[in-house]
């Protein structure tokens, strides 16, 4: 999973130099820096967990233990209030698109991200470091037991933690997102009656003259503002199903994480249902890019793009290969330096 994830990442970072003038757009700077974010979280986290799966105990150590934990809270952190700016961005372009340009500009796109990457740090780092973030008698159990790494919270931290991480994010997308949806259907409803209209003067366009006696063609044009409805409906749509996909992931997640920190010694869950709360959350970082690069036409062809050079670069580096050695056969060796890939290439088929 953390291979798939990484590729699907990959796949939407290199939109910064496929797309270059799209990229933009301000919405597209929140969807960069989330598709890094996703990647720390596929690269840093995924297989520290994947390896306690695997041998069944930690073996890295107690400073690699807390650093992963700290990893694990802030860069799932990260890629969540990097969908809660998103939201945001789409509030305020679909119900609001007259204070758009004054709200969103570059300026406050930079101030949002630096908020995002920096404000996980007070419940990640900091307190995991610190040991504020357990109880004295599991820092205690930890000094005897260093092929263990469960992350054991006390309620305040449960609380806070959960609060930053998912609670108010989520209330905030929420909000975002009805408010969206509602506009969405009243401009639908008024682009249909546009078009309908559109398409009556179309039928009865006919040539006219003017006062002066010039010549006119009375045709109907493109509508800038539907054209933009349009692309704004496409993009909410898009980022709804990634609302959807993040709570469908998260929500399980948080419920289970809060109660069970909050019931305290009393709740000891099987070991089973931890695993898949802890991966049904990964799994929201690899479903990202692949809900852009369905949902959205340069995604997919980023997505489609990166594939085709991660099969043919073998291909088109072997091709290469002959092609010096057979200039090499016509020009004669002394014009031409070939690659050191060439000259094993010739070793090989001379054995």
């Amino acid at each position: 999973m953390a291979d798939d994830s990484v590729i699907g990442q990959i796949s939407v970072v290199r939109l910064k130099k496929i797309l270059e003038g799209k990229l933009r757009v301000i919405t597209n700077y929140f969807v960069v820096s989330l598709a890094f974010a996703d990647i720390l979280v596929a690269v840093a986290v995924m297989p520290f967990n994947f390896s306690v799966q695997f041998y069944h105990e930690w073996i890295f150590g107690q400073v690699i233990c807390d650093l992963w934990n700290s990893s694990d809270v802030y860069f799932t952190s990260t890629s969540i209030l990097h969908l809660c700016c998103i939201s945001v961005d789409r509030y305020y372009a679909i119900v609001k698109p007259l204070k758009y340009p004054i709200k969103m500009t570059k300026k406050m796109a930079f101030v949002m991200l630096a908020a995002t990457w920096l404000s996980p740090v007070t419940i990640s780092y900091a307190p995991i470091f610190m040991g504020w973030y357990t109880t004295e008698e599991h820092l205690e159990f930890r000094k005897y037991n260093p092929r263990t790494c469960d992350f054991k919270v006390n309620k305040p931290y449960a609380v806070i933690s959960s609060s930053i991480s998912f609670w108010i994010p989520c209330t905030i997308m929420i909000f975002t997102y009805l408010a969206i949806f509602k506009e969405a259907n009243r401009q639908e409803k008024a682009l249909h009656a546009r078009a309908g209209n559109a398409m009556l003067m179309h039928r009865h366009s006919r040539e006219v003259n003017d006062k002066n006696g010039a010549l006119h063609i009375n045709t109907p044009t493109k509508d800038k503002n539907i054209l933009r409805m349009k692309r704004e409906h496409k993009a909410a749509r898009t980022l709804g199903i990634i609302m959807g996909a993040f709570i469908l992931c998260w929500l399980p997640f948080f419920l289970f994480y809060l109660s069970t920190s909050l019931c305290g010694d009393g709740c000891d869950p099987p070991e089973t249902v931890t695993v898949i709360m802890f991966w049904t959350g990964y799994f929201n970082s690899a479903l990202n890019p692949i809900i852009y690069a369905y949902f959205n036409r340069d995604f997919r062809n980023a997505f489609k793009n990166t594939l085709a050079c991660a099969f043919c670069s073998f291909c088109r580096r072997s091709a290469t290969d002959l092609d010096a050695l057979d200039r090499l056969d016509r020009r004669g060796s002394g014009q031409l330096r070939v690659p050191m890939a060439s000259r094993r290439a010739s070793d090989l088929t001379s054995l």
